[in-house]
């Protein structure tokens, strides 16, 4: 009689409580013993985790949404929406599994350290830290258009990009995600609101123009949409983080499952509504498809989200850091835990370089937003997509891969997944360097630390 396979959900968290009974240099819960330390980082319940992922994932993806469907079409929009946010959905869950078996996760570096090595650790560490910092330069550069918009340029635009990283900065001080936490539910208010006054003011405004099902795009900016749909989902990079700072890591899921319903139903009615009234003339970020005093108080709304978000990704970044400094062979030093000088300094430091270098290349770079896409379509591709796929066949022994037809379909989706990962990656880096080439024959693109009002 054949024996039946255990599932693979099952057997990872057999494992995984095997590993917390009995801890080794590989099997080392992040934050060691918090029972006697001054600073305790597991102390989230689930719906505080969902909220950070909310605050993370929504700000900026939503903002792109309308322009996606005008640049695609409605019908293409919804699939891809619809089709992306299910299996970011499956690749979240598989993250959450890993983290299970290999409580000692924190980061991606963590996560490469298991699977090539000292290699493995420095490549994806390294990558995690380029992808957030980007991040963060986006939402610098996101503040500076609001706050222009707000005032209708009345300061020189570096001033307001100055003011957004220093915000963010002292915001990202706070050493412990559960402090954050609080925000982000500010953030996700803010976001839905902002997004309500722009839905309404499109709506008085009327149809400004038909929509179309389907659109007649080259392959470069058919694909250079897509990847905002992409970025949009791209909150896993700090999924091992959020995961490490639960007082319940096995219920990840639950805030998994939260944050894809609600996005992926944000992301349609947002791009359904704005784009029906807006039509072709429908702009990115989807703000400022209203007039020029709904704009401004949107905005204005806009800006906790705005601001937010970019604070969860810099202490995400700042976090990976810290703990690269502060932990070595799976043993902690006392500075990760307790309230001294050089833990703070070093911590504080750390923030500070983050948002000093955010709004460096945000001010520095003139084709910022399409550099953006040629990091995300480096990283969020294998990120958000590819990697969990590496994940599941490290989890997953040979011999068991092809055992029963359930083993073979996962087999066979996982290896997609992995392609999928690539084939994003090299078509997204062909439709984000077309796109610079097109900005610099159009001499499109701004000086550096320029004064120009960037508003809409």
């Amino acid at each position: 009689m054949l024996r039946r396979t255990p599932s693979i959900e099952v057997k990872h968290e057999k494992q995984a409580h095997t590993a917390e009974v009995q801890p080794d240099a590989h099997a080392f819960d992040v934050y060691g013993d918090e029972d006697s330390a001054e600073i305790k980082y597991r102390t989230m319940v689930w719906w505080k985790a969902a909220a950070l992922m909310l605050a993370e994932t929504v700000s900026l993806g939503i903002l792109s949404i309308p322009s996606v469907f005008a640049s695609i079409g409605m019908a293409a929009g919804i699939i891809l929406v619809l089709g992306l946010g299910a299996i970011a959905t499956a690749t979240g869950y598989l993250i959450g599994l890993f983290k299970l078996r290999y409580p000692h996760v924190h980061n991606m570096a963590d996560a490469g350290e298991i699977l090539a090595g000292p290699i493995g650790r420095e490549i994806l560490g390294a990558a995690q830290v380029i992808f957030m910092i980007f991040v963060c330069g986006s939402h610098v550069l996101t503040g500076l258009i609001a706050f222009d918009t707000i005032t209708a340029g009345a300061s020189c635009s570096v001033l307001w990009s100055a003011v957004t990283a220093i915000i963010c900065l002292v915001l990202t001080i706070p050493r412990t995600l559960n402090g954050i936490s609080y925000m982000s539910v500010v953030s996700f208010i803010s976001i839905i609101s902002a997004v309500l006054i722009t839905m309404i003011g499109v709506g008085v405004a009327g149809h400004k123009g038909g929509v179309t099902a389907k659109a007649d795009l080259n392959f470069a900016s058919a694909f250079l949409a897509v990847t905002d749909i992409i970025f949009a989902y791209a909150g896993h990079v700090g999924f091992f983080t959020f995961i490490a700072e639960m007082k319940e890591p096995k219920d990840f899921a639950k805030a998994l499952y939260m944050l894809q319903i609600a996005d992926t139903t944000l992301y349609l009615i947002v791009g359904i509504v704005v784009y029906s009234f807006a039509g072709p003339t429908t702009v990115s970020p989807a703000l400022g498809n209203t007039g020029p005093i709904l704009r401004r108080i949107s905005y204005g709304v806009a800006l906790p989200t705005i601001i937010i978000a970019g604070v969860i990704n810099g202490h995400v970044c700042a976090k990976l850091v810290f703990i690269r400094i502060f932990r070595r062979k799976g043993v902690h030093s006392r500075h990760m835990t307790t309230h001294s000088w050089t833990g703070w300094l070093t911590w504080i430091a750390i923030c500070f370089a983050i948002w000093i270098l955010a709004f460096v290349i945000a001010e520095v770079i003139p084709f910022f937003n399409d550099l953006l896409g040629v990091i995300s379509a480096i990283f969020a591709s294998w990120f958000t997509y590819g990697i969990s796929g590496i994940f599941w066949f490290h989890l997953t022994p040979r011999e068991e891969r092809w055992t029963t037809w359930r083993q073979k379909l996962k087999t066979i989706f996982w290896s997609g997944i992995i392609m999928m990962g690539g084939f994003i990656m090299v078509a997204g880096l062909y439709a984000s360097i077309n796109s610079i080439i097109d900005g610099y024959r159009s001499g499109g693109f701004p000086h550096p630390f320029t004064c120009m009002n960037m508003g809409l």
